[in-house]
């Protein structure tokens, strides 16, 4: 399936899952399945794909000294882009006070429990907690968990014994470079199956949640896509105007990625696509191989905006008047425990109950967003994709090892489907005009023949 087909098909899933949802509610429930089968699909390529890339990126040019800088460099791009983040969060939620004004008639019982055994779940079975847990005890079982952390590192290690072992290493390092090629043949064959997915995600979204409540909930949803869409086009396009790239022309290169990222809410279904795409964009691939994994537990700035806003919503839904060091601490602590939240389910309002117990705050806010949770995950995951996209091309930059022309040409080429597209059509509405007066001229012959 060609790439531009697929997305239109992808644009139909999705339209016909909100179809489904909205006047079939009960039939959009049973339309899960179809979701979970994708996102499955998605996982089983995740980790040998993850695996081959990195390997073959950094032996095939790697040394020791050169990744120590790599990670030093992107760890510190990691920390400005989730730090800003963080500020735009807070001061949309300072500006807007979605929580000052709102209605607790839609809290229930139901939802105050579950969201105090939230609160209680322990933070521990994530790896993302633990400094020691980065390196795993068997990478068989980092690739079972999918804990992308681990089998980054178990990669990094691997690649440099590659480079350690000389000349008996490069067959082993053709193999796996034979095996990402093997790979990215793979996430070809099961993107197929995308637009399945992508309705089966939206129709259940829709028949679970209703549209109604988007209206009970417009303000903090409305003020956490304004936030996002700010720190998209304000942080994120700044950034890519330095180095000389246009935010416009990279969203439209990975717009499939965000696609499925929006209406899956999970990164791991766009992370394939994503990662290929931007080898094909003209950031090498040792760089798309170490940034983009890493970016999912380092550079979530989707979900860091989200906490920063949400942690207002709730201590404003309290009317709890925090001082500015209270505030600045508690902040601090979010960003510290928002690392490596990725992939865990819910993990968000998890590490959001758990801080607002920790300082004796109500968990009034995280039991009233219980109800739209899927809703603003769509968003956070959409922007944690686009900032590790974007993180890759500033990394690859400042290793002088973005290819400007490969971009260029990438450009094009897309302008060119897009404008062959646009002529294909019209020669087919001229062809149909064509036979229509071909077909009138015919009528005519017959009358006069009469």
């Amino acid at each position: 399936m060609k790439t531009s087909k697929l997305t239109v098909y992808i644009f139909i899933g999705l339209l016909l899952g909100i179809i489904v949802g909205w006047k079939f509610p009960e039939l959009g429930k049973q339309m899960h399945p179809l979701a979970e089968v994708f996102l499955n699909m998605i996982k089983m390529i995740i980790a040998p794909l993850l695996f081959s890339v990195v390997v073959t990126g950094i032996a095939s040019h790697g040394n020791i000294k050169s990744l120590g800088k790599l990670g030093v460099k992107t760890l510190l791009y990691f920390a400005m882009a989730t730090s800003l983040a963080l500020v735009i969060g807070l001061s949309v939620g300072i500006v807007f006070k979605p929580g000052s004004s709102f209605g607790l008639s839609c809290l229930s019982q139901n939802m105050i429990e579950t969201a105090s055994s939230l609160a209680s779940q322990s933070m521990d079975d994530s790896s993302a907690f633990s400094f020691v847990n980065i390196v795993p005890t068997s990478i068989i079982k980092a690739m079972a968990n999918g804990n992308l952390l681990q089998i980054v590192v178990f990669s990094i290690f691997f690649a440099l014994a590659i480079c350690a072992a000389g000349e008996k290493g490069k067959p082993v390092l053709n193999c796996i470079s034979s095996l990402s090629e093997i790979m990215f043949k793979f996430t070809q064959f099961v993107m197929n199956f995308a637009p399945i997915g992508v309705f089966g995600a939206i129709a259940y979204t829709i028949a679970e949640s209703g549209l109604g409540i988007m209206i009970n909930y417009a303000k903090i949803i409305g003020s956490l896509y304004f936030a996002l869409l700010l720190f998209l086009f304000l942080i994120l396009n700044i950034v890519c105007r330095i180095v000389g790239i246009s935010v416009f022309s990279l969203l439209k290169a990975i717009r499939e990625p965000i696609i499925l990222a929006f209406t899956t809410s999970t990164s791991e279904a766009a992370l394939p696509q994503a990662m290929k795409i931007m080898e094909s964009f003209g950031v090498s691939k040792n760089i798309v191989g170490f940034v983009m994994p890493t970016g999912y537990t380092f550079n979530l700035d989707g979900s860091t905006l989200y906490l920063a806003l949400t942690m207002l919503f709730s201590l404003q839904i309290a009317h709890i008047q925090v001082e500015p060091m209270q505030l600045l601490f508690i902040m601090g602590t979010l960003m510290l425990t928002s690392k490596g939240i990725a992939g865990v389910p819910r993990v968000a309002l998890v590490v959001l109950a758990g801080t607002l117990s920790s300082f004796g705050y109500p968990l009034t806010g995280v039991a009233i967003l219980l109800g739209v949770d899927q809703f603003l995950d769509m968003g956070r995951t959409t922007v944690n994709l686009i900032g590790n996209c974007i993180a890759t091309v500033i990394v690859a930059r400042w290793e002088n090892q973005f290819n400007y022309s490969k971009m260029e040409q990438f450009n094009i080429q897309n302008k060119f489907e897009k404008n062959l597209k646009k002529l294909n059509a019209q020669n087919n509405d001229l062809n149909s005009h064509i036979k229509i007066e071909e077909h009138s001229d015919y009528g005519l012959v017959e009358n006069n023949e009469v």
